[in-house]
């Protein structure tokens, strides 16, 4: 099953869903999300998540991306440099690219969560496949929430 989300005068197919989410406290929380037509497009979309919360450490976070009005999360307080340093070390290795790729190919959501250790605040970077989780287009374009993962 494919969700497809109408447009004014255009239907598009989003075959994958992505969302950034943050615990703190015992509360999870969204930061955003996207739903996307295919999985390079929502790996991009992550890695600029990535780069853009982890370059908001200690500054302003980047403008809106322009490209396909994608919404950027919300920026992240970190107190330390641990968790910026790993999202910028995930988007720019191109063997974790590829890892969360093939896991994406093959049907399995790609995650990767980072933490800032001096107050505990968890980060969470999420993409999987829609039908993996059988959503209808409105839920996963407006509220997307990572499957759960034991343990997670």
């Amino acid at each position: 099953m494919k969700a497809t989300l109408s447009a004014p005068g255009r239907v598009r197919v989003l075959d994958y869903v992505a969302a950034v989410t943050v615990k703190a406290g015992g509360r999870a929380l969204p930061l955003g999300g996207v739903a996307l037509p295919n999985r390079r497009l929502v790996l991009r979309w992550l890695r600029r998540q990535a780069l853009r919360l982890a370059d908001g450490h200690g500054r302003s976070p980047a403008p809106a991306a322009p490209w396909l009005g994608a919404r950027d999360v919300r920026p992240v307080t970190f107190h330390g440099s641990d968790a910026p340093e790993a999202l910028r070390a995930w988007a720019g290795d191109h063997g974790s690219q590829d890892h969360a790729m093939s896991a994406l190919e093959s049907g399995r959501p790609a995650l990767l969560t980072v933490v800032d250790p001096f107050v505990g605040l968890r980060v969470t970077l999420g993409a999987w496949p829609v039908d993996l989780c059988g959503w209808v287009a409105v839920a996963s374009a407006n509220r997307p929430h990572p499957p759960r993962t034991e343990g997670g």
